[in-house]
């Protein structure tokens, strides 16, 4: 057991509480074990009736996974990537599927394995302090986690959009676009969460209870524009239709988007088209770990790291350089599915 996740049972409520402050509580493979085994073995628990996931001290929910311990294992022989990610996909799913109501509290940072481990939950709680992204294209990895899934199934465009520019939202805007299913002030989480403990058969009511109004979301106004300029169906469709496109905003995210590895973008872009039609989420969280098995060994992630994380000149050097360079070989051979033996599945 590892002091990084606080596991406890209050009242009828299971606690998943996050506790890597220094790391914006950045998930890594113990804590993911640890959340696994949380699960496993509160499923015939009949005292515990409903699962809360929340963070420790610190100023965000989750930012995400251990970027560097990917880094070292994507740069040698992958063994590490690819334990962790089954056991964080293994997690992801889980609550997916798990019978008890489970009730993520995103306050704070919600990046990248903060979003695969609060978007299965059924209730998904948004404060004043959420600020939610799937930034993986920065670093040349890809909105994982359930991205694929979660992203295609938003209003429009914008999972397109939230994928292709890593854009960072807040509560209002998650709230409005069903990332959220309820907005409550910070100071009333506390109290609720004590609530819930204590009558866990209500804990929907008490959510309902507690949510307040959101302010209007900035993102929900600026849809229509996302829709009519992230409708096409290529990479370099969207950044013709942005290069185009008159105005601040476009040439903006115009050049946002040039900045993000093209690959990571070509990656995406596929798996929010496939993850919209995915039959199951258990055959998303398959495809997903085929792709970042392969994804972590590529030229791109080791250089995104190493210039955002590393040597911070926030100069990666991208190969291929360009989206033409990205052939649909490529993307072919990182899509395909693994052997059966080294396939992720999910929990017994």
């Amino acid at each position: 057991m590892t002091d990084e996740v606080l596991i406890s049972v209050e009242g009828g409520a299971g606690r998943i509480r996050l506790n890597r402050p220094k790391a914006i509580h950045a998930l890594n493979l113990g804590m993911c074990d640890a959340i696994n085994d949380a699960l496993a073995g509160w499923r015939d628990e009949a005292a515990v009736q409903v699962l809360m996931i929340d963070h420790a001290e610190g100023r965000g929910f989750c930012a995400g996974g251990d970027v560097l311990a990917l880094h070292r294992s994507g740069t040698s022989d992958g063994v590490e990537a690819r334990a962790f990610f089954h056991s964080e996909y293994r997690m992801n799913h889980t609550l997916f599927t798990y019978a008890r109501p489970t009730i993520a509290f995103m306050d704070g940072v919600v990046m990248g394995g903060g979003v695969g481990i609060s978007q299965p939950c059924l209730y998904r709680i948004a404060t004043e302090n959420t600020r939610f992204a799937m930034p993986e294209g920065t670093i040349g990895l890809f909105p994982d986690v359930g991205g694929g899934w979660y992203l295609a199934r938003l209003p429009g465009q914008i999972g397109k959009y939230l994928a292709l520019t890593a854009a960072r939202i807040d509560g209002a805007d998650c709230r409005a676009i069903g990332l959220a299913t309820h907005y409550i002030p910070t100071e009333k989480l506390e109290e609720v969460k004590a609530r819930i403990a204590a009558s866990p058969t209500d804990a929907k009511a008490i959510l309902d209870a507690a949510e307040v109004v959101p302010p209007i979301s900035s993102l929900v106004g600026q849809q229509a524009e996302i829709d009519r300029l992230f409708a096409a169906e290529t990479l370099e469709g969207v950044l013709g239709d942005l290069a185009a496109e008159p105005g601040d905003w476009a040439r903006e995210h115009h050049a946002i988007m040039l900045s993000k590895s093209p690959q990571t973008s070509k990656v995406s872009l596929r798996l929010l088209r496939e993850g919209a039609t995915m039959p199951n989420f258990a055959d998303e969280m398959r495809q997903e770990f085929a792709v970042a098995a392969r994804v972590v060994m590529r030229p791109d992630f080791a250089e995104g790291v190493r210039a955002l994380l590393i040597d911070k000149d926030n100069k990666p050097t991208w190969n291929p350089a360009t989206p033409e360079g990205v052939s649909d070989a490529l993307i072919d051979a990182i899509f395909a599915p693994l052997p059966a033996g080294e396939a992720w599945t999910p929990a017994p």
